[in-house]
């Protein structure tokens, strides 16, 4: 069963560096960003929303941790997105090795929750289009889609 607890400043300084790193990769993958401006621009981007690391007001950074496995995984929501009466999940993620059990359902709902207990009751997140493993897990968990981009190479 997962817990969530707040990440520490030590945990944040670890987690920064791969947070830019995955974003970056994501954004390539997506083709919104070429591969040698994409960390610089993931980097810029949190340090932006995240100006305070831990301590940024409206943000909560959460760290997953089971009693057999120790630390799973990390998830990062904003308490109001875009001025709006939702939060928002920036970050969500299951460490590989622990990935395949179910956690990442887990520290889903683990997230909803804490998200309900502070009386927000909408919760959105986007997933790109190519990441079907976690498109299956919202959907199966509920959400919807509220919108689709759509692109095509002319090469």
């Amino acid at each position: 069963m997962i817990r969530l607890r707040p990440m520490t400043d030590d945990e944040y300084a670890e987690y920064r560096p791969l947070l830019d790193r995955a974003y970056a990769d994501e954004m390539v993958q997506a083709g919104e960003w070429l591969p040698d401006e994409a960390v610089g621009r993931a980097n810029e981007n949190h340090a932006e929303m995240l100006p305070d690391g831990v301590a940024t007001p409206g943000m909560l950074l959460l760290v997953a941790e089971t009693d057999a496995d120790g630390v799973v995984g990390r998830v990062w929501i904003e308490l109001e997105h875009r001025g709006g009466p939702e939060a928002w999940i920036d970050d969500i993620e299951i460490d590989a090795q622990f990935r395949g059990r179910g956690l990442g359902r887990e520290l889903l709902a683990a997230a909803e929750q804490v998200v309900r207990e502070r009386g927000i009751s909408r919760i959105g997140l986007n997933v790109h289009a190519w990441n079907e493993v976690a498109r299956r897990l919202y959907a199966s968990s509920g959400y919807e889609l509220t919108s689709v981009r759509m692109r095509k190479s002319l090469d």
